[in-house]
């Protein structure tokens, strides 16, 4: 299993504005959204809340990878490329409630497991 690597991870706290989740659908066309309820759980999986996937929801139940694009304050860009699982209970959908807005649906989340980093063309991982 792979781990976002310290940088990343010191980064990840200077997040500025929306994150960008993609992921694809079986006949390959890319369905992207930005997500304002995201979360690391650990460092090699990514929470994203679903409030209300459609696409989203059904190319992940097809299996699809998928990538989360985020930027810093200082203006550095990283993208993170994983499998993608989706859970409706469990300790992921558990620490989602903690943290999600409780007004908000909270239908289940999505989990990102950490394959790839990189940051604009570089690979970091």
């Amino acid at each position: 299993m792979s781990e976002l690597p310290s940088a990343v991870i010191n980064d990840w706290e200077k997040r500025k504005g929306l994150a960008v989740f993609t992921t694809v659908s079986v006949e390959g066309i890319p369905n992207t959204i930005y997500v304002s309820c995201i979360s690391k759980f650990s460092p090699d999986t990514i929470l994203i809340a679903n409030n209300h996937f459609v696409k989203t929801l059904i190319n992940i139940q097809s299996g699809c990878k998928g990538s989360i694009l985020f930027i810093t304050d200082n203006r550095r860009t990283y993208q993170i490329k994983g499998d993608v699982q989706y859970y409706e209970q469990g300790d992921y959908f558990d620490d989602m409630k903690k943290w999600y807005p409780p007004h908000r649906a909270g239908h289940g989340v999505a989990v990102l497991k950490v394959e790839e980093v990189y940051s604009g063309s570089k690979k970091l991982l």
